[in-house]
């Protein structure tokens, strides 16, 4: 049950103690005036020219600080909730490469390709021991090199082995990355569980042959497969062919596009500093998951705290109510 749109509660039935608060506050209320109205009628007596008078600002300040206490610990008592990331113990991540011959320019030192296969090698190794991992290749067609394994040997030897080719096929990346992920073997602890997937596409360019990239988007939005793209290179790359330069300048408005429709996020990286990078912060994304843990301690520490103030402050006065 939702509260507000920043706290939720584990025991939301809990709150009606809340209503006992605007009763106290009325409670006190009605001592105050009931106490000025009895000064008023009796006027000062010798007393008042003996006693010292009560600091009535101090008084209003401890009640206060007693009535936060108590809202701060009715929220602990319904056990208030929040969203924190925990490291997930298993997923499928398919590593998808654009091997098409653009990504063999040189604006990424030595060039795109090579640069993208030792960041993508460093991406693989970096994660949890549980993840299964899958490499797929795409440029005028799409191949599954290394289906769904724990054996980071094996993926990081098949990305080394990547060689470029003609075209570029980003619609048969992502459906040949789909069909990559039913591969996957089961949990042996629990056969039937469904591990969360991901698909991790770099690309330079955009779709020349194949099935359009949009469409292959929205089938990974059906099975729930967010796609994170990277669109990798620079604005000033260009090939040689046959002796003569070709500008392949980075497009990064499809890939944006089918990390959108997907539900997965788009990154751009302009330097193999930069990709690792990304790599990286994908990693720790795809690496952790959102769950909702009980939050009752940081309440009741604030209320603990509140009600030592409010108690200091009654000393102070005696504990002298109206």
């Amino acid at each position: 049950m939702m509260m507000s749109p920043m706290l939720a509660f584990l025991a939301p039935s809990r709150l009606w103690l809340l209503l006992l608060i605007p009763a106290l506050v009325g409670l006190y209320l009605g001592l105050v005036r009931r106490r000025r109205q009895r000064t008023r009628a009796t006027g000062r007596t010798m007393f008042d020219l003996v006693i010292p008078r009560d600091r009535t600002w101090l008084r209003h300040v401890a009640v206060g600080l007693s009535i936060a206490s108590l809202l701060t610990l009715t929220l602990a008592f319904a056990k208030p909730k929040d969203e924190v990331s925990v490291p997930r113990e298993r997923a499928t991540i398919v590593v998808t490469i654009d091997v098409s011959l653009s990504m063999m320019a040189t604006d990424v030192q030595p060039n795109r390709l090579e640069a993208a296969k030792a960041a993508a090698s460093d991406f693989v190794n970096s994660l949890p021991p549980k993840f299964n991992v899958s490499l797929v290749s795409f440029a005028m067609s799409a191949t599954t090199l290394v289906p769904p394994t724990l054996d980071r040997g094996a993926v990081t030897a098949a990305i080394s082995a990547l060689q470029p080719q003609q075209s570029t096929a980003i619609g048969e990346g992502i459906y040949t990355s789909l069909a990559a992920l039913a591969q996957a073997p089961p949990d042996p602890s629990d056969p039937t569980a469904v591990a969360p997937a991901r698909i991790v596409l770099l690309s330079d360019g955009k779709t020349q042959v194949g099935r359009p990239s949009d469409e292959a988007a929205a089938a990974a939005k059906a099975q729930n497969v967010p796609v994170y793209t990277i669109a990798y290179g620079t604005a000033d790359g260009y090939i040689e062919i046959g002796g003569r330069r070709e500008s392949v300048p980075v497009d990064r408005s499809e890939l944006a596009r089918v990390s959108r429709i997907s539900g997965g996020e788009a990154y751009t990286a302009t330097s193999a500093g930069q990709l690792k990078e990304v790599y990286k912060d994908i990693g720790s994304s795809v690496g952790k998951e959102k769950v909702d843990q009980e939050v009752t301690s940081r309440y009741a520490g604030f209320g603990l705290f509140l009600a030592i103030l409010a108690a200091a402050g009654m000393i102070s006065l005696g504990a002298r109510w109206p």
